[in-house]
């Protein structure tokens, strides 16, 4: 087979709000995104299949002939790589019930489009999925040591006035480390190129601080936490993910959370990751249109793409909030903050959220393009249809 394709199955709509801005196989978990990891992990072209509003900034064009089709929720294993190189044609792999893999054309991908295909359930030890948001924080010290794989060569020398423990410590070229202690027993700790580690932060593994993020000065990790591209992040953070360009700068807690990119966090915003009855956490399912039980007792915010809080702002067990939205106030948010929220309860007029889109991008030297305009334009349209009913 001369290509891959990963196309946005089911999941897409159980992993909004992130995936509202991006197909699932943008999203960081470890050190790498999932379409990175593919790319890693095989020796053909891979290609990205999302659903219409991200197809003109993520999609690529996918060719007549056939192609293997792979969820781009299922993250490459070689177990189940090599399930895959014996993927006969007319069989599909499935998990759940859901199709994550066929031999085929992107008209299969319609419904009824694979009608004759004969089906084969995935023994469930054979793959890693992401299916909700999550996964993403509570299989990211899997993802980082399985990401190291493709780092090894990388040394992990540190000045004399930092402290070390253990000899998982990987750094890229430009990497700042800076009186610092460092507990790599805990599990593998990855700096970047030209990340910053500031003075005085202490980190247990696992811990991934990607390309050009910095690491302020007396932040507190505890693993396993990602810290994405060019995001800057102070304080305590626990068991956490931070996909890019989004910032932390302060001190409060962020744990069991997952961030996109560009959204910003003031001064001692805090999140709860814990019930105090210590029962499972129940967070906004947007397929469900309802709360749902996460199946886990340690959950805090999920929050998507250019959102923003200001100071002192607490948010309670598993919030989740959408894209572009602006919150305030003296009180604890609700739970669930829709997209292009003004405060608690208002509207955050487009107009106004584009501007500060591009400004908040172009303090990075990156541009507010034409279809990243579209994809926020899309979001807006859809909560703005969601609000009326």
């Amino acid at each position: 087979m001369s290509r891959i394709v990963l196309f946005d199955g089911p999941n897409h709509q159980d992993l909004l709000p992130l995936t509202f801005t991006r197909p699932v196989c943008h999203l960081r978990i470890g050190i790498l995104t999932i379409l990175e990891k593919w790319r890693a992990h095989s020796s053909v072209e891979v290609l990205v299949h999302t659903v219409p509003h991200l197809q003109g900034r993520y999609g690529d064009e996918i060719p007549a002939e056939p192609c293997l089709f792979v969820d781009g929720s299922v993250i490459p294993t070689a177990t189940f790589i090599h399930r895959l190189h014996d993927l006969d044609d007319q069989v599909c792999i499935t998990s759940a019930g859901q199709v994550i893999a066929f031999k085929g054309t992107l008209e299969q991908l319609t419904p009824g489009g694979l009608e004759g295909y004969r089906k084969e359930e995935v023994d469930a030890g054979l793959i890693v999925e992401i299916a909700h948001p999550a996964d993403i924080f509570a299989l990211n010290g899997l993802a980082i040591e399985k990401d190291l794989q493709h780092f090894q060569h990388l040394d992990g020398e540190l000045d004399d006035t930092n402290t070390l423990y253990g000899d998982e410590l990987y750094t890229e070229e430009g990497a700042e480390i800076r009186s610092s202690i460092i507990n790599t027993e805990t599990g593998p700790v990855y700096i970047g190129k030209n990340a910053k580690v500031m003075e005085g932060c202490m980190i247990r593994g696992p811990f991934a601080l990607c390309a050009g993020a910095t690491l302020k000065m007396g932040s507190k990790i505890y693993g396993p936490v990602t810290v994405g591209p060019y995001s800057k992040v102070g304080g305590e953070v626990s068991t956490s993910v931070i996909q890019g360009y989004s910032n932390k700068g302060h001190d409060g807690f962020l744990g069991n959370s997952v961030l996109g990119e560009w959204c910003n966090l003031g001064a001692d915003t805090n999140t709860s990751n814990l019930k105090n009855n210590y029962g499972q956490v129940k967070v906004w399912n947007y397929r469900e249109k309802a709360f749902r039980d996460s199946g886990k007792m340690f959950h805090g915010l999920i929050m998507g793409d250019h959102s923003k809080c200001s100071i002192n702002t607490m948010f309670n067990t598993g919030t989740v909030v959408g894209v572009s939205a602006n919150i305030f106030g003296s009180e604890f948010p609700d739970k669930f903050i829709p997209s292009f929220s003004w405060g608690n309860d208002g509207e955050y007029q487009l107009d106004k959220a584009l501007e500060v889109a591009a400004a908040v991008m172009q303090r990075r030297d990156l541009t507010l393009g034409p279809d990243d305009e579209r994809i926020l334009k899309a979001v807006f349209k859809e909560t703005m249809e969601y609000r009326s009913k």
